[in-house]
């Protein structure tokens, strides 16, 4: 009885077993088909095109400081203010300057009165000399009385120059016409020589600063037209090379490139910039050069942190695939890793992908 009901058993699961994998299967065959568009990932077979990142900056840029030290009477000026070529900015107190004044106008005075006496004096004994009433020793004697007296003059004279050149740094001008973008000092505080006080930048002329690594600085080249990208914007510019550093030393090991713009309104010193360099990183200059594989933008799918992207099965479903995303250019993005330039992906699709579904191409 025992071994008829173990068997009875057996074949029940194995019917239910059989049933339960039918049911899979049609529901399987059953499953909705989504239509999608699908794609070969692009490779850059000469290598991807070099980009730099940094940033604009003035061409004309001014810092203001003074030689004088005294205390800031007067500060006309504020972050952000618009000033033109010769606008007076800052004032120092003059007080020890003019005392200076002082000394040096009483010392010309001084030194033209002997200039004058000794001047009459050489003159007079010009004519003794002429008519024998004067010795050649005397002569000589008054003329070397001339000279020195018209030197003491002369160096008076330097004096006050010298005062009324620290005047001017007592009254501080812009020297060229632009923005304040910095103020160091306010009105009260103590100026000293060299300090900064105030930063000028024009924005009528820009220039883009990136930096370029070693791989790729010694294809750039002076006058070579680039595309510059403003992302705070979303504009795209064209420029020029017009400076390459030679050094690193100071910049972390890549080079310094600026880059002239002749556009530049809507822009302001400080914005992001990507620049495209109409050069490739070639395999032939690249031993190490690794296929850079592209991917449009519109294709990527984001969870939260990750970005991923559809690729096809061997079954004919969609897979997600999690991605380590590059650089941008364009409309294009960089694959770092998780897609390989042999497989196949999605671009688009007329309902809701998700992992297994069942696709036919279009």
């Amino acid at each position: 009885m025992n071994k008829y009901v173990i068997t009875s058993l057996l074949l029940g699961g194995l019917m239910f077993s059989s049933c339960s994998s039918d049911k899979e299967k049609s529901a399987l065959l059953n499953q909705k088909t989504i239509e999608v568009q699908i794609n070969a990932t692009q490779t850059e077979s000469d290598g991807s095109p070099v980009m730099a990142s940094g940033k604009l900056v003035a061409k004309n840029s001014v810092n203001i400081s003074t030689r004088m030290m005294g205390y800031i009477t007067n500060l006309k000026a504020e972050v952000g203010q618009n000033v033109q070529a010769g606008q007076s900015l800052v004032t120092i107190n003059s007080t020890d300057i003019q005392a200076k004044g002082g000394q040096a106008n009483a010392q010309i005075s001084q030194a033209q009165a002997g200039y004058n006496s000794a001047k009459k004096d050489y003159e007079r004994f010009q004519n003794l000399y002429k008519n024998q009433s004067a010795s050649q020793k005397e002569l000589d004697d008054m003329r070397t009385r001339y000279e020195m007296a018209s030197a003491g003059l002369q160096a008076a004279q330097q004096m006050k120059n010298e005062v009324n050149a620290q005047y001017r740094y007592t009254n501080i001008t812009a020297p060229i016409s632009g923005t304040i973008t910095a103020k160091y000092a306010n009105q009260g505080d103590m100026a000293s020589p060299g300090m900064p006080l105030l930063t000028i930048e024009s924005s009528s002329a820009l220039q883009a600063q990136v930096l370029v690594s070693e791989q790729s600085i010694n294809l750039v080249k002076e006058g070579m037209p680039v595309k510059i990208n403003i992302k705070s914007i979303n504009k795209d510019i064209a420029g020029t090379v017009s400076e390459i550093s030679k050094s690193s030393a100071n910049t972390g090991g890549q080079y310094m490139v600026k880059i002239s713009i002749p556009n530049t309104q809507d822009l302001l010193p400080g914005m992001f910039a990507n620049v495209e360099f109409p050069i490739k990183n070639s395999g032939k200059i690249n031993q190490n050069f690794n296929e850079t594989v592209l991917i449009p933008k519109s294709a990527l799918v984001e969870q939260g942190q990750l970005t991923g992207v559809f690729v096809v099965s061997n079954q004919n479903t969609a897979i997600l695939r999690w991605l380590k995303i590059g650089k941008t250019t364009g409309e294009q993005v960089e694959v770092l890793s998780g897609l390989n330039s042999s497989e196949k992906y999605i671009t688009s699709s007329n309902g809701r992908l998700y992992n297994g579904a069942k696709i036919s191409v279009k």
